[in-house]
């Protein structure tokens, strides 16, 4: 599973650029650099539609902005858990609407998550690859769905996750690693099948 996580600001560079945010839209531009990747990465494996995707990672930032002056954390730590938490929240609204379907999704539908550069067939594998991820993913339980893209597309640190689920930090380490194990179990089993088939 690749992780998509940026550079991360330290602490006090982090602080620095939310207080400067709050007064200046350059600042603020730095901010959405920054951590547009991870969210778009996060939301787009709860979501699947490149739409969908799209509308959401808007309204994540609009409430940002709007909500900027109620951010009272300081550090990177606590600003990527009050970000995600809006991200979080929006997603679990969208599911509650009955927006969200866990169908299939067409692949000219899905986002693309690497270089818009990709050369077409490429750009096909690519979709391809996070549909197969998305759905092996979507055989976890709900709570691990939600750590594993936390953690691996969200790019969020474990107590990061854990302030924003409000759990204890070994209660989401445990269900990262048997998410983990999930997953590859489910890879292998569905491996050995298609090796199987090919054999018949």
């Amino acid at each position: 599973m690749q992780n998509r996580v940026q550079s991360r600001l330290d602490p006090e560079q982090a602080w620095a650029l939310v207080e400067k945010a709050r007064r200046d839209p350059a600042a603020f531009r730095e901010l959405y650099k920054h951590y547009f990747p991870r969210v778009y990465a996060y939301v787009s494996y709860r979501v699947g539609r490149v739409q969908d995707t799209e509308d959401l990672v808007a309204d994540t930032f609009l409430r940002v902005v709007e909500r900027l002056d109620e951010f009272r954390g300081h550090g990177e730590s606590f600003f990527a858990a009050w970000l995600f938490r809006i991200a979080h929240n929006l997603v679990s609204d969208f599911y509650r609407r009955g927006r969200g379907s866990e169908e299939s999704v067409p692949l000219e539908e899905l986002p693309e998550l690497e270089s818009s550069t990709l050369l077409p067939a490429d750009a096909v594998l690519q979709k391809e690859k996070f549909a197969y991820l998305r759905r092996l993913i979507g055989t976890l339980s709900p709570r691990r769905q939600e750590i594993i893209t936390l953690k691996f597309f969200g790019g969020l640190r474990n107590k990061e996750i854990a302030a924003l689920l409000e759990l204890d930090e070994r209660t989401v380490a445990s269900h990262l690693c048997r998410g983990v194990k999930d997953l590859h179990r489910q890879y292998v089993d569905e491996f050995v099948q298609t090796k199987e088939g090919d054999y018949r």
